[in-house]
């Protein structure tokens, strides 16, 4: 095999996926993000000047095999912002406001429109928390994965102070632990 393509590998898909999700992210970006969807890597002016002593703090995370379940019911907007708010919830727990969100998506036979159904519901839960969608991956993997599954995974950098960090070391004997149910 000398092509892409003659290796299952179709470069027009992912073009079309990257025309797709180029506006879902795009929704997300402030003036803080200095590059778009389309770079190897995303770029982030971190406002220091809002911080004394920033922290900056970071999650990677999955969902398991809910992308069976997603995939079976046709909801892949609602596994996109589940992953999202898998990593979301991991810097949270350390005390940070999340600052951006980077995906990846793994699959058999690429679908654009899937992909683009994913990554809308990450740009949406990313809007609700006020965090980039910066970039991400699209990973085309015949023969690694069956033709209509997926997989995808997510990573969340976010920031607190040094002095707010929420680790554990703080906790006493006779401290309450407050429950509240997810909405």
């Amino acid at each position: 095999m000398t092509t892409y393509r003659e290796s299952g590998v179709d470069i027009d898909a992912g073009n079309r996926t990257v025309e797709l999700i180029r506006p879902l992210a795009a929704a997300t970006q402030g003036p803080q993000v200095l590059a778009g969807v389309g770079p190897f890597s995303g770029l982030f002016a971190l406002d220091t000047s809002r911080y004394r002593e920033p922290v900056l703090v970071a999650s990677a995370d999955g969902v398991g095999t809910k992308v069976l379940l997603a995939s079976g019911a046709g909801r892949h907007a609602q596994i996109g912002a589940d992953l999202v708010n898998h990593c979301v919830n991991d810097v949270l727990t350390a005390g940070a406001e999340p600052l951006f969100f980077l995906d990846y998506v793994a699959t058999g036979v690429l679908d654009p429109p899937v992909v683009a159904e994913l990554v809308s519901g990450m740009a949406d839960a990313c809007r609700q928390v006020n965090c980039a969608l910066l970039g991400g991956e699209t990973a085309e993997m015949p023969g690694v994965y069956q033709p209509t599954t997926y997989d995808i995974a997510g990573f969340m950098v976010g920031v607190c102070e040094r002095n707010a960090i929420i680790d554990g070391t703080a906790i006493r004997e006779g401290d309450a632990l407050l429950a509240l149910p997810s909405g």
